[in-house]
């Protein structure tokens, strides 16, 4: 948080009679123009600027969406496709919504592993951390029932699946499954009850954000060194310096983001959902969307676990698990240094589990069965080793570098070493004399 009293002041009498009634504009000057940063932040701290742009897209393009889809298992399908082909510009908003889904993840999943290499879940940050860890199980939990509502193929065999192993939760699982599906099977009442979450969560998501960044202001960021901030030579003010260099990621990250709603806007969706439900035909081979096959695979490692023992809650609690691991992170890493650049072992065992992440969503595509089993309970068992042992054991064993005595040091140090000219190569012979 900015230390001192604020220096806004209003230069105008609307400004000071609005100020002294409502001080909004004092809010944001402090939070967003002179609010001190560290001066050392990269471009991996651009991506809650980011995610706070897919979202605000997301509910905007939600909500027109909305104004078009019929809640209705008989119209569903079709009104999806009446919204692409008749709405005007709604093959825009179709494809800006459904595209704008995956790369909402592909930010937050980008924006965590940067929590983790960095520390930002160490102390202070542990609420800020906690509340991250919510936003991203508002955002599971508002992608899957949205999932369901195009009404596709494998948007229905993918909730009879997924609803389907709440059964497994022992007294109150049926009644949990019925409460979601508003009868005994997949079908109209769920759907009206998809819908109406579908539209409700995104705001509570916006609530859950707002407490974040909120928390985000009180502690202050962290920074690639997980060093404090000691004096005024460590920060910038937000704007312009942070600003620039968040719009040019911004920018950047659209500029991928318009290829895939322009060109192609159907590669990341899966092709059965292309073909209206059939409750008489099942696909081949159901799938979530790509961005819940590593929790699927981890799902599948431990309920297809062929053997005597019903392992469906297994499953069921491996999966959620998988999840709620991540908000015990800040006391599971017993380390007192934040940063992975100074935790040679941790690196290497990070860069190990991010690895180990995309060959987990990688199974969670593959059929259930062979080898695909066995590689799912391998990859599983060190996505929690990761956690449960690593984290915990290297801040004993670990030798961390040695760390700069502040922002500023560290800063000037690469900078220096950046500066330097790299030495002419040896090649071993000698040089030509010159000549007289």
């Amino acid at each position: 948080m900015r230390e001192g009293p604020s220096t806004y002041k209003p230069t105008t009498g609307i400004e000071r009679w609005f100020d002294a009634r409502l001080p909004l504009p004092r809010l944001v000057h402090d939070s967003f123009i002179v609010y001190p940063v560290p001066r050392n932040l990269n471009y991996a701290y651009t991506f809650g600027g980011i995610l706070t742009i897919m979202l605000v897209a997301q509910i905007l393009t939600g909500v027109v969406l909305a104004m078009h889809y019929a809640a209705d298992t008989t119209l569903a399908f079709d009104s999806v496709e009446k919204i692409v082909r008749d709405v005007n510009s709604g093959w825009l908003l179709r494809s800006l919504h459904s595209n704008g889904a995956s790369f909402f993840f592909i930010a937050v999943y980008i924006h965590i592993c940067r929590g983790l290499y960095y520390g930002s879940y160490k102390s202070p940050r542990e609420l800020l951390w906690v509340l991250g860890c919510t936003n991203l199980l508002v955002m599971m939990a508002t992608a899957f029932i949205g999932y369901v509502l195009p009404w596709g193929q494998m948007s229905y065999w993918g909730a009879t699946v997924i609803t389907g192993f709440f059964s497994a939760i022992p007294l109150v699982g049926d009644w949990i499954q019925q409460l979601l599906l508003g009868g005994y099977a997949v079908g109209n009442p769920t759907l009206n009850r998809f819908f109406a979450l579908h539209y409700l969560l995104p705001f509570l998501l916006v609530g859950v954000v707002t407490l974040h960044i909120w928390a985000l202001h009180v502690v202050g960021q962290n920074n690639p060194t997980g060093i404090e901030v000691k004096s005024k030579t460590d920060v910038v003010d937000f704007t312009p310096y942070a600003t620039v260099k968040d719009a040019f990621g911004i920018i950047v990250f659209l500029f991928f983001f318009a290829y895939f709603v322009f060109y192609l806007p159907n590669f990341l969706g899966h092709p059965d959902n292309y073909a209206t439900a059939n409750p008489l035909k099942t696909p081949a081979h159901i799938v979530p969307e790509w961005y819940f096959l590593p929790f699927y695979a981890v799902l599948r490692a431990i309920t297809f676990n062929v053997g005597p023992i019903n392992s469906k809650l297994g499953g069921v609690l491996a999966m959620f698990s998988s999840i709620a691991v991540l908000f015990l992170v800040p006391w599971l890493d017993t380390s007192k240094v934040r940063s992975a650049v100074y935790r040679p072992w941790y690196r290497f065992f990070f860069w190990l589990f991010v690895a180990n992440a995309l060959f987990l969503g990688w199974l969670g595509s593959q059929p259930a069965e062979g080898i695909y089993v066995t590689m799912s309970q391998m990859a599983t068992l060190y996505y929690f080793a990761f956690f449960v042992v690593a984290m915990p054991l290297l801040g004993y064993l670990e030798t961390p570098r040695r760390l700069p005595n502040s922002i500023t040091e560290a800063v000037l140090e690469r900078n220096k070493a950046a500066s330097i000219p790299s030495a002419p190569r040896d090649t071993g012979h000698q040089p030509h004399p010159e000549p007289k």
